[in-house]
C-alpha cells in the first residue's frame, strides 16, 4: 500500500486543495501583516473604480480574503468549496474547474461594482469634490469611495453551489439542525431566492454583498450552458 497517497489531502484534488491552502494563508497573513504597516484589505479587497486605492487586480485578488475578525467567514467558504468544489474538479478535470472558480469569482466582482455604481451614482456624478460624511468630516470623493470595498471568495462558492445543483439536482443535502433531505436543486433555487430577497430588501447594517452571490450564480449558470452548448457539438457528453 502506498501511504504517500493515503493521507486525507491527496484524497483532495488539486485545484480544490490549492485553493483552499491559499485562501487559508492569504487569511493568515490578512492578520498578520497589518502588525507591520500592510494593510491587504487596502491592497487586495475589491474597491470602486473611482476610488484611490482601487486595482484592476482587485477582480481576482478580492476573491482569496476573508474577515479576519472571525475565522467563521473563511472557514465556511472553504468548506463549501471542499464539499462540492472537490466534486465538480472530478467531473470536470483541473482546468474547467478553475475557469470556473476565478470566472464566477469575477463575474461576483463586476456584478458587486454594478450595484456600487446604482447606489452611488450621485456621488459619482457630483460637481463637488468634497463629500460630506454624516456631518461628521469632508472626504475627497476619492477617499470617500475608498469606504467601499467587499472581500470572500462567497461569489465563487454560490457559482460553484448552483453547478453542482445543476449537474447532481436530485442529490439529497442536509442542512445543520434540519434532518429532512434536500433536493440540490431546490437548495440552491431556495437560496438563490434568499439572496435575492436579502439584497432587495437592504436591511439596516447588512454588510453581506448579496447581488455579488447572485452575481457568481448568474456567470455560473451562463458558463454551464455554455459548456453544455459546446460539448454537444463535439461529441462529448456533459455532466
Amino acid at each position: 500500500m502506498d501511504q504517500h497517497n493515503s493521507g486525507f489531502l491527496s484524497s483532495i484534488p488539486p485545484i480544490t486543495k490549492n485553493l483552499i491552502i491559499i485562501n487559508l494563508l492569504v487569511w493568515v497573513a490578512s492578520l498578520v501583516l497589518p502588525k507591520v504597516g500592510i494593510d491587504l484589505v487596502e491592497l487586495l479587497g475589491l474597491h470602486f473604480p473611482g476610488a484611490t486605492d482601487f486595482g484592476l487586480w482587485q477582480l481576482v485578488t478580492y476573491m482569496f480574503m476573508h474577515d479576519t475578525h472571525s475565522i467563521s467567514h473563511v472557514f465556511f467558504n472553504m468548506f463549501a468549496v471542499y464539499m462540492f468544489g472537490r466534486v465538480l474538479e472530478n467531473v470536470w478535470g483541473p482546468k474547467r474547474f478553475l475557469t470556473f472558480y476565478l470566472v464566477t469569482g469575477i463575474g461576483a466582482g463586476l456584478v458587486q461594482e454594478l450595484v456600487w455604481f446604482f447606489d452611488l451614482r450621485d456621488v459619482i456624478f457630483s460637481s463637488q469634490d468634497m463629500i460630506n460624511l454624516n456631518g461628521t468630516r469632508l472626504l475627497a470623493k476619492g477617499e470617500f469611495l475608498n469606504l467601499f470595498v467587499t472581500i470572500g471568495a462567497s461569489g465563487a462558492v454560490f457559482g460553484i453551489l448552483l453547478a453542482f445543483g445543476m449537474l447532481f439536482p436530485n442529490v439529497p443535502l442536509y442542512l445543520m439542525f434540519i434532518p429532512i433531505p434536500i433536493k440540490a436543486k431546490w437548495f440552491v433555487v431556495g437560496y438563490g431566492l434568499i439572496e435575492l430577497f436579502l439584497g432587495v430588501s437592504n436591511f439596516g447594517g447588512d454588510t453581506v454583498a448579496h447581488f455579488a452571490h447572485l452575481g457568481g450564480m448568474l456567470f455560473g449558470f451562463f458558463m454551464i450552458r455554455y459548456w453544455k452548448k459546446k460539448d454537444a457539438k463535439n461529441g462529448r457528453y456533459f455532466y
